[in-house]
């Protein structure tokens, strides 16, 4: 076995291998950028190398660098993670170079399976069904919009060297195509270095599922089983499961087998992933094959009780495979939700901050964590914005989602906008309840998904309230434990007043709703007013800004983190956003600029799509912003005119930043005198 090996990746995928790595043993190098100074990734491992600047082309995706990191420290091999290097064969080649194992397929298979143009090949030569579709050396524009024509819309542009959603786009329409193309490319090579792309059709309702393989030097492969991940968004994972609903002993063994093949075709070793879009009607039909471990192999580990890093390292190191098909069972079910700091409102527009409250829930037999940030770390505009994978299991699909939406209702962050509430809206919806998968299912459950602002629960206003009223409690006993007086009434927080009674009142406000929370101090608690019903409370505090709350006689577990003037209440398993006005500052003026069009993101400027001058109907597309490597396009939100461009192409723009001196175009008959 190795004694040292480098991690060539970051965030929760670089935290996974250290884990197992020191689990056996083996001292862990880490390398980061500038951006990642004080990442977690580089807190856990034995050594760190800075490698560079904080975008990945200058740090993660610096070939000579990470190779000069590894012979620096002495390891022995190199763990290229997931993303980045992981699939790049002139990385692998290095490292075999530079005499270093690299714990991953060969060079060749890498190769072969890296273009799906030629894997596809290759899969037809071994008789396993493909998509329809393009997938040759001809880039030309209008060359790929024939092809798309004669497939028939709508289509998938793909990256040819991608995955993770990036460089990819629905085409309904043929006029649509060439801008789609246009914008596909930009992020295939800012992604991935290579801007080609193949055009498939694409199947309406269909099913994602993918077979995780296994090969050593010794010419053994093996398949565990498969996994379920049709659950998407822009192409991306949300919620994985394994093993997938329905899936037939004979179908399982057919799709099985083909992944089998479809390793064994290009001498495969070590973790694979062979993916299949499967039709409505059971057809299954090869997509692409990932020549390293998925971000979803946790869902495979805990229904076959096997670490997946330990058989990479077993494998790298010439050892034969741990076990052979038939040892290998399938127990229980599993399910990976992927918590992202993203807000789903805003068509799930990445976030960034520092998370300033960050509580997962109790790992266990059932539960699981894999992360790479804590509490008090940055989500910065740099990298995939997720914060963690949460993974369950159970001996049935409906107690893991028991377990799922459980954990999700325990999971606290505040800092950044996540998807934590769209996850458990997510894994209650009717479709997925019932197993009712394809890539669409978001789309179709759009209403359950994103449903109407609700109105706020008064027990939240309680809660919040009464917080306040303990942690100025906790304020003024810490205080007067520091005088030479603690017993004097300066001190007290329990409304004494002489003749009279004490009152005050309270003011949170949530969007445009504003709430008075009457208080008067009680013999034991507070008598707490909302809109002229009183409810006596009492509670008490815990640790991590938890609250033990009793309204009336009803017992809750809450927690309410301060932030600023924000108030974070969580109750009932959701998280309520607040604030709390002080009378004697509040001005009750709105935000916002008239006539400008502001960032939603930290970004860069990459397309500026109209003139300055330009008059421009409703929704017609401005600019162009890319940040954690996606596009998002700007539009005009009116009929109107594009004064000027604040920032021109290249240029680095900052979260609310006006980006477009806009002015709307009055209404016929309307001055602005």
């Amino acid at each position: 076995m190795f004694q040292k090996i480098l991690i060539a990746n970051r965030g929760e995928i670089a935290c996974r291998v250290i884990k197992t790595a020191h689990r056996l043993g083996i001292g862990t190098v880490a390398v980061y950028s500038e951006a990642d100074a004080d990442a977690r990734h580089v807190r856990l491992a034995n050594e760190a190398v800075l490698i560079g600047p904080a975008a990945a082309r200058d740090s993660y995706l610096a070939i000579d660098k990470i190779i000069a990191a590894a012979r620096q420290t002495g390891a022995q091999a190199i763990h290229p993670g997931s993303g980045f290097l992981s699939e790049n064969p002139d990385f692998a080649a290095a490292c075999a170079a530079n005499h270093l194992v690299f714990i991953g397929p060969p060079v060749e298979a890498i190769r072969a399976m890296g273009s799906k143009s030629t894997a596809k090949e290759l899969m037809a030569q071994a008789g396993i069904p493909l998509t329809p579709g393009y997938h040759g050396d001809n880039q030309e524009p209008a060359f790929l919009r024939e092809q798309a024509n004669r497939i028939g819309y709508p289509v998938l542009i793909k990256a040819s060297a991608g995955g993770g959603g990036k460089g990819m786009r629905r085409v309904e329409k043929s006029e649509d195509f060439e801008a789609a193309l246009a914008s596909c490319q930009r992020e295939a090579a800012s992604a991935f270095g290579d801007e080609r792309v193949l055009v498939e059709k694409y199947l309406l309702h269909p099913r994602h599922i993918e077979i995780q393989v296994f090969g050593d030097i010794h010419g053994s492969v093996v398949y565990l089983f498969e996994r379920d991940c049709s659950v998407q968004r822009r192409h991306q994972k949300v919620l994985e499961e394994a093993p997938a609903p329905g899936m037939t002993l004979a179908r399982r063994a057919a799709m099985g087998t083909a992944a089998v093949t479809a390793a064994k075709s290009v001498n495969y070793v070590g973790a694979g992933t062979v993916e299949f879009i499967v039709s409505a009607d059971g057809a299954f039909y090869f997509m692409e094959m990932n020549t390293r471990l998925q971000v979803e192999h946790p869902v495979t580990e805990m229904i076959s009780g096997l670490d997946l890093v330990e058989w990479q390292l077993r494998v790298a190191c010439g050892e034969s495979l741990p076990l052979t098909q038939e040892q290998i069972q399938i127990h229980g079910h599993a399910l990976e939700a992927r918590i992202y700091a993203e807000d789903p409102a805003k068509g799930f527009l990445p976030s960034t901050g520092k998370l300033v409250h960050l509580a997962p829930p109790e790992e266990n037999l059932h539960v699981r964590v894999d992360t790479g940030v804590e509490e008090g770390d940055e989500i910065g505009p740099f990298y995939d914005p997720m914060i963690a994978k949460l993974i369950v299991w159970d001996t049935h699909r409906e107690q893991a989602l028991a377990r799922m939406l459980q954990a999700l209702a325990q999971y606290r962050i505040v800092g950044v906008a996540n998807n934590v509430d769209f996850l458990s809206r997510l894994v209650a919806s009717p479709a997925f309840v019932r197993a009712d998968l394809d890539t669409d299912l978001i789309e179709r459950e759009r209403e359950f998904l994103f449903p109407a602002t609700a109105p706020i629960p008064r027990d939240v206003f309680l809660v919040a309230a009464l917080a306040t009223l303990l942690r100025e409690e906790a304020r003024a006993s810490a205080e007067a434990a520091r005088h030479t007086d603690p017993l004097s009434p300066w001190h007290r927080r329990d409304g004494w007043r002489l003749n009279s009674r004490a009152e005050r009142r309270l003011l949170f406000r949530a969007g445009e709703l504003e709430k008075t929370v009457g208080v008067r101090y009680a013999e034991q608690g507070y008598a707490l007013d909302i809109d002229g019903q009183e409810t006596r409370v009492r509670g008490e505090l815990g640790p991590n800004d938890t609250l033990r709350v009793d309204l009336g006689g009803l017992r809750l577990n809450a927690t309410v983190v301060v932030a600023g003037e924000r108030r974070y209440v969580f109750l009932h398993g959701h998280a309520w956003p607040l604030a709390r006005v002080d009378p004697l500052y509040y001005s009750g003026e709105g935000g916002g600029q008239e006539g400008g069009l502001l960032a939603p993101m930290p970004g860069n400027v990459i397309a500026l799509l109209v003139r300055e001058g330009a008059r421009v109907e409703k929704g017609a597309p401005l600019l162009i912003l890319e940040a954690m490597k996606m596009e998002h396009t700007i539009t005009a939100p009116t009929k109107g005119t594009v004064k000027s461009f604040h920032f021109a192409v290249g240029d680095p723009v900052s979260d609310g930043a006006e980006l477009v001196e806009f002015e709307p175009e009055m209404l016929e008959g309307v001055r602005n005198d």
